[in-house]
């Protein structure tokens, strides 16, 4: 599933992350790399952006950058 697929509240793990070039790199260097667990805080009311909390901090992404996230839910 990709990060934009998970529920408010729900945690996952980053599997891999897509994207080219200055994208995956922009998210790489925002801490979203594999192996890292994130969890879908907020979704705005008209479904873009979104919320997400990672390695302490608040980060803010666009549904479309969200997509190129692939992550496994945690059970």
């Amino acid at each position: 599933m990709t990060l934009d697929q998970l529920k408010i509240g729900a945690s996952g793990t980053i599997t891999s992350v897509g994207g080219d070039g200055p994208l995956r790199c922009r998210l790489l260097d925002m801490g979203l790399i594999p192996r890292t667990r994130v969890t879908l805080q907020k979704i705005a009311p008209m479904g873009d952006p979104i919320e997400i909390r990672v390695r302490g901090y608040e980060l803010t992404l666009r549904v479309e950058e969200a997509e190129k996230i692939e992550v496994k839910e945690d059970a």
